[in-house]
């Protein structure tokens, strides 16, 4: 259960009530928690005599949050050594998160990639939730087959709305599609092309020339949403890590209209 500390700096602990692991360095940590939180906001996670990492929400439930992490560090690999049952530490939510009732009507575009998609997992089950699921439009690129995660919703996902999953590169006898996320913006079906919106959730190479994808399809700037979580620290504007001009991701974002966050892209 969440429990708050008056001094913003203190975590509180979170019980591990699931490891599900997608790939060798990829798993979702669901963790005990109550309160109110969307979809594209994040937590800090910490570790004692190790520090802490902002890790994006992937999954929301009625007492608990998904956490997926990736194992790149020092953070990250003691995390990967706790079990089902115990505990770790976590600071928020922080930031904005995804308004969803911006994308329930109309047509939607999500694009993202890899460990991007796990902030806009709770966009994309909202859109498969919609009774005009097949004008949503989800692409969703992999390095390879082997690194897909959340393999089961994307099943789910093709059953609901109109999904295109890719990957960069296969091995011999692969059937599906191979190619960079930007090679199928311009397949997809947009009937009112200055009226649909667009999310953009992913590297920021990929970002950059997806949403110039989009932008060359016909797509408004005003329409198009992306998120900047890599930048971020501190969870709090303190640190200065996540600084980007005037504007500090942490508190400002991660998630932008693209009119905003247009010159903060890397």
């Amino acid at each position: 259960m969440r429990k708050m500390s008056e001094n913003p700096y203190v975590p509180y602990p979170s019980e591990i009530l699931q490891i599900i692991r997608h790939t060798d360095k990829e798993y979702t940590f669901r963790m005990r928690f109550t309160g109110e939180v969307r979809p594209g906001q994040f937590f800090e996670v910490s570790v004692p005599r190790y520090g802490e990492a902002p890790i994006s929400v992937s999954g929301i439930g009625r007492d608990y949050v998904d956490l997926t992490i990736r194992r790149v560090g020092r953070v990250t690999s003691e995390v990967f050594e706790k079990g089902e049952g115990t505990s770790l530490l976590l600071r928020g939510p922080y930031g904005n998160g995804f308004d969803t009732s911006l994308y329930e009507n109309g047509e939607v575009i999500v694009i993202a990639g890899g460990t991007g998609v796990s902030p806009v997992r709770g966009v994309i089950d909202a859109l498969a939730g919609t009774k005009d699921a097949r004008d949503k439009h989800v692409i969703v690129g992999f390095r390879s087959p082997s690194d897909m995660l959340f393999r089961d919703d994307l099943k789910r996902w093709d059953q609901a709305l109109d999904l295109i999953l890719t990957v960069d590169g296969a091995p011999e006898g692969y059937t599906g599609n191979i190619g960079l996320v930007t090679k199928y913006i311009p397949d997809v079906p947009i009937r009112d092309v200055k009226k649909a919106r667009a999310v953009v959730v992913g590297p920021p190479p990929m970002m950059r020339f997806s949403v110039m994808g989009l932008l060359q399809k016909g797509f408004e700037e005003e329409n198009i949403w992306v998120s900047q979580e890599r930048k971020m620290c501190c969870g709090l504007g303190k640190c200065g890590h996540c600084r980007i001009g005037q504007t500090y991701v942490c508190l400002d974002g991660p998630v932008f209209n693209y009119t905003e966050s247009k010159n903060m892209l890397d």
